[in-house]
């Protein structure tokens, strides 16, 4: 018998590294963001792309590259640490800058963007589930909501940066030199200050445990996907609020900049609704207090009403205001919404169950690409926002009928056995 003490989880006891953890998912934030701004105008302006689908092919292929990768990050997560994974993560980026600089058409952007994919897959996965291993049950709210507010503040702040730096010189290669800089850091401080936290996952494990405690990958990819309701209304909200991600990534820059606003005020719009992810900080642990499900309700509707109402005003104040309102429900639900499948996973599948959840949330990036890019082609701008508010709305109907508590000291959700257990019992019981 092991005579080794069991690892101690908690923030505090891991300021360090759990600070960290922070600054690095702030810099894949910032590396996501470095293209928010600017890329779609550079694709029009400057490499000559007239279809609004092409434009969008940017978003499609880093939205389905991130969205598979996310589902196999977990996976590796679980069987190599996180810490490989991590590294892994920022070799892949380190080409991207050079990709952006000297495209010499939108085929290179769009494959170069299968490099970001991979990046945010990997990196952001990890940044997660090192966060959520470090600080254990009780704090696993507070520390998905500052893992998403400092990464979506990232967002808000490189594609703030970019655009400023777009306006005072070109669309390239200035702005891309930031992002340069920022991926070389991030890759250094993960090679050599990051430690591994898997161990700290296991110490949550009890030898006691119930009946899911060692679920094959395919019955946690099933359960995950549909096996389980809950969880379900988790994977789609994830999926379809995406789309309002995408539509500030590819719509808005393009709509804003059509009706007249410069490029430096559309960084600032698309920055003022990232920025709001900052509240993450405050929605996670409010959802430590009373649940899951309300924010994630409450969250759905008004990010779907604020994106409805930036085609139903006009002027510079009020796309900002509104592009704020769409954050701000974008802040309760997207932290939120990650912890429902870190309450529900046993500890030895959780990085696994995350992965499949991000899976389908990330793939929202492509299919919300596809959808957003045909309803500007063949209507106008305008469709895909009532579009994406109309889709947020059912989304949220779903999580209102069909989600249950998770929180794990007041939550009402019960997950199933799995189906080789279940199939095992004699007919009729429970």
């Amino acid at each position: 018998m092991s005579t080794e003490p069991t690892p101690k989880q908690g923030i505090r006891e891991h300021l360090g590294q759990f600070s960290l953890h922070v600054l690095l998912v702030f810099a894949t934030g910032l590396t996501i963001g470095s293209e928010r701004a600017v890329v779609p105008v550079l694709g029009r302006d400057v490499l000559g792309v007239e279809s609004l689908l092409v434009v969008g092919s940017f978003v499609v292929s880093f939205g389905f590259v991130k969205g598979l990768l996310n589902l196999y990050a977990g996976k590796w997560g679980g069987e190599y640490g996180r810490k490989p994974v991590l590294v892994l993560g920022w070799v892949t980026a380190l080409p991207l800058p050079v990709v952006l600089i000297f495209a010499p058409n939108w085929a290179w952007v769009t494959v170069g963007n299968v490099l970001l994919g991979v990046n945010q897959a990997l990196t952001w996965s990890m940044a997660i589930n090192a966060k959520i291993d470090i600080a254990g049950p009780d704090q696993r709210g507070l520390a998905v909501g500052i893992d998403e507010a400092f990464g979506y503040t990232g967002v808000a702040v490189g594609a703030w940066v970019t655009g400023a730096i777009a306006a005072q010189t070109n669309l390239r290669p200035e702005p891309f030199y930031f992002l340069a800089a920022v991926v070389v850091l991030a890759f250094l401080l993960s090679v050599f200050l990051v430690t591994e936290t898997v161990h700290l996952a296991a110490a949550e494990v009890d030898d006691d445990d119930h009946h899911d405690a060692n679920l094959p990958f395919v019955e946690v990819l099933k359960r995950a996907t549909y096996g389980d309701r809950t969880l379900f209304a988790a994977a789609q909200a994830g999926h379809v609020e995406k789309f309002v991600d995408t539509l500030f990534w590819l719509a808005v820059p393009l709509y804003l900049t059509s009706e007249g606003l410069g490029i430096a005020a559309v960084g600032l719009v698309v920055g003022v609704h990232s920025a709001m992810y900052f509240l993450q900080i405050a929605t996670g642990g409010l959802a430590d207090r009373i649940g899951r499900r309300p924010p994630v309700v409450a969250g759905m509707f008004l990010a779907g009403a604020g994106v409805l109402g930036m085609v139903l005003v006009d002027g510079y104040l009020a796309w900002a205001v509104l592009a704020g309102a769409s954050g701000l429900g974008m802040a309760l639900l997207y932290p939120n919404l990650m912890t429902v499948p870190g309450d529900a996973a046993h500890p030895t599948w959780r990085a696994t169950g995350m992965g499949v959840y991000r899976m389908w949330r990330d793939s929202g990036y492509g299919v919300g690409a596809i959808f957003i890019g045909l309803a500007m082609e063949f209507a106008s701008a305008e469709a895909a926002f009532y579009a994406t508010a109309l889709l947020m709305f059912a989304s949220g109907a779903v999580v209102y009928a069909w989600m249950e508590e998770t929180h794990p000291e007041f939550g009402t959700h019960e997950p199933p056995a799995p189906a080789s257990k279940a199939a095992s019992r004699p007919a009729g019981q429970d």
